[in-house]
């Protein structure tokens, strides 16, 4: 095995290589492992890594503690972002929607990095996968969760578009409306019953399931796995996905500055996060707000 850069250092990840599987787990558990910068450039270069590697035919990505991702951290209000989003520290539409689709900086580009990857990639879904963590994890080749995992995008009531758009190229239109319009989660089960994801097992088998099916894919030549991925991935390039990335982190930024939108944000900054979730998702009896058996069990924890 010849990895390319053995010495390399990250802050909100771990690489690791065990024989011809690369593991990329996000490593901010206490945060859920909510998106930050540098995140999202930090899994494009482990991607690169693992692509470079000679050794490597599969990669997996999994979540620390109790979340594979809860989506990007607002509360801040994106302050993280800094002069990527902002001018004399007010909102810059053009800064907006250049980060946005750069391929060179754009987070929804650098996490897509899993798509563009020639070897196959399999996300491993536990607890929250929701907002943008959900489009990041559905760029994956194959999705296996837990059954008690919770996929949703809240955003879709306040602060936030699609982004990489991948919730409407694997669901049908009907299904597809119907989370876009109401922002309703589904459970990994639930999502692998409308083939949103691949699989659901239970917790305590999906490890053991990811492992599985990362040694299968890694007995057919890389080659050929290349090729069929591929192949595949041209079909739905040809269906418009480059476009619909474009569009969705412009709409994005857009929905992230409208007064209602920033009064969202400002009581995230003045109350927590906390307090406008449960004014945002109360209504709806979800995510955070559902009932505890509706929610990811806490004692679900990956441990790297």
């Amino acid at each position: 095995m010849t990895d390319p850069r053995p010495d390399e250092h990250y802050e909100t990840l771990l690489y690791a290589t065990d024989g011809p599987l690369a593991t990329i787990t996000l490593n901010r558990p206490d945060q859920l492992n909510t998106i930050v910068p540098p995140m999202p450039e930090e899994l494009e270069r482990a991607v690169g890594r693992a692509v470079r590697d000679t050794g490597v035919k599969v990669i997996v990505l999994r979540g620390a503690g109790r979340s594979f991702c809860a989506g990007y951290d607002f509360g801040g209000g994106f302050q993280q972002w800094g002069d990527a989003l902002q001018t004399d520290g007010a909102w810059d539409p053009g800064k907006d929607f250049q980060f946005a689709t750069a391929p060179e900086i754009a987070p929804t580009q650098q996490f897509m990095s899993v798509w563009r990857a020639p070897k196959p990639v399999i996300a491993q879904v536990h607890g929250w996968c929701v907002g943008g963590g959900s489009d990041f994890a559905l760029c994956a080749d194959l999705v296996i969760a837990s059954d008690d995992a919770v996929i949703g995008t809240p955003y879709s009531r306040m602060w936030g578009s699609y982004l990489s758009g991948m919730w409407l190229y694997r669901l049908g239109l009907s299904r597809a409306k119907y989370h876009a319009l109401t922002g309703r989660p589904l459970t990994g089960r639930e999502a692998a019953d409308v083939e949103l994801i691949n699989e659901a097992v239970p917790f305590a088998e999906l490890e053991a399931r990811v492992a599985a099916l990362a040694a299968e894919l890694a007995a057919i030549p890389s080659s050929q796995l290349a090729a069929m991925k591929l192949m595949t991935n041209q079909v739905y390039e040809n269906m418009g996905l480059a476009s619909t990335q474009t569009l969705g982190p412009i709409l994005d930024g857009l929905m992230r500055n409208t007064p209602d939108a920033r009064r969202f944000i400002d009581i995230a900054e003045r109350d927590g996060v906390r307090a406008v979730v449960t004014e945002r998702d109360g209504p709806f009896g979800d995510y955070s707000q559902a009932p505890r058996a509706d929610q990811p069990d806490p004692s679900h924890v990956i441990i790297p």
